[in-house]
């Protein structure tokens, strides 16, 4: 008829079935994304909770220990006897002189003890085996027992993780616990407590731990460098007084 518009109404003009079943793949891809998120979000939210927890565990269990070793020491003073600290689980070695005129033996034991190179550091679990390593590589190193400030940072300073044979910077929570999540060691102050108190899986942390590339001490060295410490030179047990030099270097 003249005048009737010849223009399709909505209706007829039906939308692709194939359009259809993309904006709905569309919204259940959206609708997943955003429960995914919300998930980690809230297993985000869970973690942060358990690492603030066991970072105020470990803080009391430290100040317990220092508090037994002061209570301890009065109590000797008191009963007009001395006081002996209980011997030191935990080395720091650093190697501190290269390898001219080295023999087989001792470049091997370097080699095991991961001191491969001049500076490198590393944490060593104090055992008769391990004494006797470090006996026979003594004119090569200088170690002795780090307190917990050094541990703590070493590791937030210096600390690198041994990922797929990589050397990764421990930069966030997730690369600790993507290597040692199944030993129960999630974040860096777990890692600081397994290593400080020689724990269980003491091994898999320091493994995991890539040997500390340290720098020259502030100052150098001792003019007498070559010599033992006791004697006035670097080399060898210097005991506590390793925290000297890792400040020097770290």
């Amino acid at each position: 008829m003249p005048g009737k518009s010849s223009v399709p109404s909505h209706s007829d003009l039906a939308i692709p079935e194939s359009i259809l079943k993309k904006q709905k793949g569309d919204q259940k891809a959206a609708a997943s994304r955003a429960t995914d998120l919300k998930a980690r979000k809230e297993a985000n939210k869970k973690k942060r909770a358990t690492i603030f927890e066991r970072a105020q565990k470990y803080t009391e269990e430290y100040k317990k220990a220092e508090r037994d070793v002061i209570d301890a020491k009065r109590a000797a003073k008191l009963d007009d006897s001395f006081f002996v600290p209980a011997e030191s689980k935990l080395v720091f070695a650093i190697r501190i002189k290269g390898i001219n005129k080295i023999d087989p033996k001792k470049r091997k034991t370097l080699q095991l003890l991961r001191l491969l190179q001049i500076n490198n550091g590393v944490f060593i679990r104090l055992t008769k085996a391990t004494l006797e390593m470090l006996r026979i590589v003594e004119p090569f190193i200088a170690y002795g027992y780090p307190s917990l400030k050094n541990v703590r940072e070493l590791i937030y300073k210096r600390g690198y993780g041994k990922v797929n044979k990589q050397r990764i910077p421990i930069t966030e929570n997730e690369v600790i616990e993507n290597s040692l999540g199944k030993y129960g060691i999630i974040c860096v102050e777990d890692l600081i407590h397994e290593i400080f108190t020689v724990g269980p899986n003491f091994k898999q942390a320091s493994n995991f731990l890539w040997p500390f590339k340290l720098s020259s001490p502030t100052g150098g060295f001792r003019t007498r460098k070559f010599k033992h410490f006791i004697e006035g030179g670097d080399l060898g047990n210097r005991e506590q007084h390793i925290s000297a030099l890792i400040k020097q270097m770290n």
